[in-house]
């Protein structure tokens, strides 16, 4: 059961930190014998300069790419079956472009990318796997031919550049990943919502009561820090509300001194001073000193 937990929170992060570069179909079925194609990433061109952010993940998706991450270590025949995935829709868009008598392009077939959490020499060297110059520790490459790479997760470096592949791996290794992806900086674009998912992750796994060493220790990790975000997040609402409390104060105490000063004054008027910042109620404040009438307030605010 939580095999199929942990293959939803894959497909949901990597749909999440890819939406943004190109096209992202999750569970996409093939011909044949019913198969699902976890992720199948279409990059857009126009975007492939930013996909810098995501490291070692964003080279894997600079082309079309097949998307296969496992929560257990891959065995053979999943691997020889996430390589008959690709077979086919090499097959499918050899048919396309021969219904619509262009060639296909090199480039337009995608390359399959498997994700497992560790894996054995003995199992790498099965597949004749090797390690290309230029490529990190980790990514081992099958005969060019096959358009396929074993990721092992695990043997990845521990740097910045390898961060959203790690968090998709086991036991120590994700723990230290959520460790990094919490430290960093608040505006990074994928922090918030990355956690979100880790905590989603984190809720379903609570619910099941049959969980393995692995799943008790990520859930029993991810404690504290989901309730220091909460308790943060309350903080920050609470100084939101402080401050929302405070502009609306300054808005009615402003109103009632116009009104006061210049004469009752109309809805518009009065929309347009709700709109206006805190220094700006205040300069408003001081200014109203010198009106003597209400063209007076709206010279000022169109100012």
């Amino acid at each position: 059961m939580t095999r199929f937990i942990h293959d939803k929170f894959a497909k949901d992060y990597l749909e999440e930190l890819l939406k943004d570069y190109g096209e992202v179909k999750s569970s996409e079925k093939v011909s044949g014998e019913i198969k699902e194609i976890d992720v199948f990433f279409t990059p857009d061109k126009q975007q492939s300069s930013n996909l810098q952010i995501l490291g070692l993940l964003g080279r894997f998706a600079e082309n079309p790419a097949l998307i296969e991450p496992f929560r257990n270590p891959a065995s053979t025949d999943e691997i020889c079956d996430c390589i008959l995935k690709l077979l086919e829709v090499k097959a499918l868009l050899r048919r396309e472009a021969k219904a619509n008598k262009t060639k296909l392009q090199d480039s337009e077939i995608p390359k399959l990318w498997i994700l497992t959490p560790t894996i054995s020499e003995t199992r790498l060297s099965s597949f004749g796997t090797i390690q290309k110059e230029g490529w990190l520790s980790g990514v081992y490459f099958l005969a060019d031919a096959l358009r396929t790479v074993i990721v092992a997760i695990h043997q990845l470096p521990q740097i910045p550049e390898t961060l959203w592949l790690r968090l998709l791996g086991r036991g120590s290794v994700q723990s230290q990943a959520i460790i990094e992806l919490q430290a960093l900086p608040l505006n990074h674009p994928y922090q918030k919502a990355t956690l979100e998912l880790v905590y989603n992750l984190r809720e379903n796994l609570r619910v099941n009561q049959e969980l393995e060493a692995d799943d008790r220790e990520l859930v029993m990790r991810l404690e504290p820090l989901y309730q220091r975000d909460r308790e943060q997040a309350k903080q920050e609402g609470r100084q939101e509300g402080r401050q929302e409390g405070r502009q609306e104060g300054e808005q009615y105490l402003i109103i009632r001194q116009i009104n006061r000063r210049v004469g009752e004054i109309n809805e518009s008027l009065i929309g347009r001073i709700k709109g206006l910042s805190i220094e700006q109620l205040e300069n408003l404040g001081e200014a109203l000193l010198d009106f003597s009438n209400v063209a007076d307030l709206e010279i000022w605010l169109n100012q």
